[in-house]
C-alpha cells in the first residue's frame, strides 16, 4: 500500500507515522482483533524499500483504522520524511 507519512499532533511531535487504510484496518481487526496487546496494539513485519522490521500498529480513534510507527533509523536510511506519500507492506506475526 502506499499512504502519506505524517507528524503525531502535539506539543512534542516526534513520532512519525502511517496510515492504514479503513478497509485494511477493518479487515485485521475482524481477522486478528482478539489477539491485540497493550494499547490495542497489534504485532507486525514491516517492509519499506529494502528496510525490514517488527514493530506493531496501534488502533487509531480518528481513522477507526490503525496507524504504523516509523522510527528514525528506517527513515533515515530510506530517505522519508513527513508528507511523503510511502510505499509499504505490513504482515501480521505472532
Amino acid at each position: 500500500m502506499t499512504e502519506t507519512m505524517f507528524l503525531y499532533p502535539g506539543e512534542t511531535a516526534n513520532w512519525h507515522f502511517l496510515p492504514i487504510t479503513k478497509q485494511i484496518g477493518i479487515e485485521i481487526k475482524n481477522k486478528h482483533g482478539k489477539r491485540a496487546r497493550g494499547f490495542g496494539s497489534l504485532p507486525v513485519e514491516v517492509t519499506i524499500g529494502k528496510t525490514v522490521w517488527n514493530t506493531s500498529i496501534f488502533p487509531d480513534r480518528h481513522s477507526g483504522s490503525y496507524i504504523l510507527p516509523v522510527k528514525a533509523k528506517v527513515r533515515k536510511i530510506e530517505d522519508i520524511e513527513q508528507g511523503e506519500r510511502v510505499r509499504f507492506s505490513i504482515k501480521l506475526v505472532r
